[in-house]
């Protein structure tokens, strides 16, 4: 795999990794509403490595609450690899790296985020270009979610449109009651290569479960 290179604020590839142009995501999209996103935020999400390469990008976790019923779904998820976040630590740096997947032509992301006490919490899933809505996110133990991508405002939203295990090339809807509610993440570029990373969970019967943000910053090429 080739490395990526880190500075104190942010990362991008390093001179031996390869970029190629990136059209999945812009295909999930209609010209108008690819045309309303900030020109940093469709940069980066046309931005594709080779396979086995990394983006990486660093930022600091500055908002993250729970409801009593969120935090303990929170803590159930790690049954399936803990994909939501645990903790409630703010100011702590967090880690998300994208690395291309060529057997399945989505990309694995890797969230490492910081704990102010004991190890940091890990977390990994696969975009894939594939299913009912042309993206998903795949967690871990057979378990998926449908995503809807959309452009609101300025910013770059992916919303639950479903959960589901995978049986072999089955595709079985999970009920409601086995699933957090609606997710929500959302990506607002700043300006001067800064971006924001919300994180929303809400649960049609129990309201807000979940809040996370996080502030990132590229390092300039």
């Amino acid at each position: 795999m080739t490395s990526a290179r880190l500075s104190g604020s942010g990362a991008t590839p390093s001179a031996h990794t390869r970029l190629l142009d990136d059209r999945r995501f812009r295909a999930l999209l209609s010209d108008e509403d690819w045309g309303r996103l900030p020109l940093a935020t469709w940069r980066r999400f046309s931005k594709r490595v080779a396979d086995g390469d990394s983006v990486v990008y660093v930022g600091v976790v500055d908002e993250v609450c729970f409801s009593d019923i969120g935090w303990w779904f929170a803590q159930a998820a790690r049954l399936i690899g803990g994909p939501l976040p645990t903790g409630r630590d703010t100011g702590v740096p967090m880690i998300v790296t994208v690395t291309e997947d060529g057997a399945t032509g989505g990309q694995t992301w890797t969230r490492i985020c910081a704990r102010k006490c004991g190890f940091p919490q890990v977390i990994h899933s696969a975009k894939r270009f594939a299913g009912p809505t042309g993206l998903e996110e795949y967690v871990g133990f057979g378990v998926s979610m449908a995503l809807r991508i959309a452009v609101e405002g300025e910013t770059l939203t992916f919303r639950s449109a479903g959960y589901g295990l995978q049986l072999g090339s089955l595709w079985i809807p999970l009920p409601p009651w086995l699933t957090p509610g609606d997710l929500t993440v959302t990506h607002r570029d700043l300006g001067e290569g800064a971006f924001r990373f919300t994180l929303d969970v809400i649960h049609r019967r129990y309201g807000a479960l979940i809040h996370q943000s996080a502030l990132f910053r590229e390092a300039v090429s």
